[in-house]
This record gives C-alpha cells, sequence and structure tokens, in this order.
C-alpha cells in the first residue's frame, strides 16, 4: 500500500484548520494539496462563509467597543 491509498478526505478540524490557514495567508503547500486532492469544495466553502461572517462580527464588535469606550 503506498501513501496515496492511506490518505482519507479531511475531518471537519482539518477543513477548519486549513480554511483559518488560508484566510491569515499561511497555508503550507502539503495541506494545499491534500484539500484539493481529498477535500469536497463544499466544505470549505461553507466553513470559510462561517470564519468570514465571524471576523466581519469581531471586527464591528471592537470598533463598537472602542467607539463607546470613546464616548462617540
Amino acid at each position: 500500500m503506498n501513501d496515496e491509498t492511506k490518505k482519507k478526505e479531511p475531518s471537519l478540524w482539518d477543513v477548519t484548520k486549513s480554511v483559518q490557514a488560508a484566510l491569515f495567508g499561511v497555508q503550507s503547500s502539503k495541506n494545499y494539496e491534500r484539500d484539493f486532492q481529498h477535500g469536497k469544495a463544499s466544505q470549505y466553502i461553507i466553513i470559510g462563509l462561517i470564519a468570514t461572517a465571524i471576523f466581519i462580527g469581531a471586527i464591528i464588535g471592537v470598533v463598537m467597543l472602542v467607539l463607546k469606550l470613546a464616548g462617540v
């Protein structure tokens, strides 16, 4: 059995880590190749949309907190 047959579809946690790394631009080439060879695009799209919504929510929350503390 070679390495190619041992590889399986990435888990939900692997997909989440890959999306986070891609958002910050630090995705390794090994994981990048695994994602494209064994992953499903729908998983990455859904996790990516969720991560983007959380990021935007965090930015909005920080801005609102700063404005409140500044008395604006």
